[in-house]
């Protein structure tokens, strides 16, 4: 997952229900960034990035083994 930009925070707050002012949107998205560009150089690497439904399948396979 890439950092967010305010249009993406401002249109989840929407659809949560909580509707956010730019400025708002903005320093959430500056707020967060950071975590994501931490994250950005192991991103798609991580077991969990899997669809949720198969991480414990796949979990339980490596386990059996």
């Amino acid at each position: 997952m890439t950092r967010p930009t305010e249009k993406e925070i401002n249109a989840i707050a929407r659809a949560a229900g909580v509707p956010l002012d730019t400025e708002v949107a903005t320093r959430i998205a500056n707020s967060l960034g950071p975590a994501f560009d931490s994250f950005a150089a192991i991103a798609g690497t991580l077991p969990f990035d899997l669809e949720p439904s198969t991480f414990v399948f796949v979990q339980t396979e490596k386990a059996a083994r």
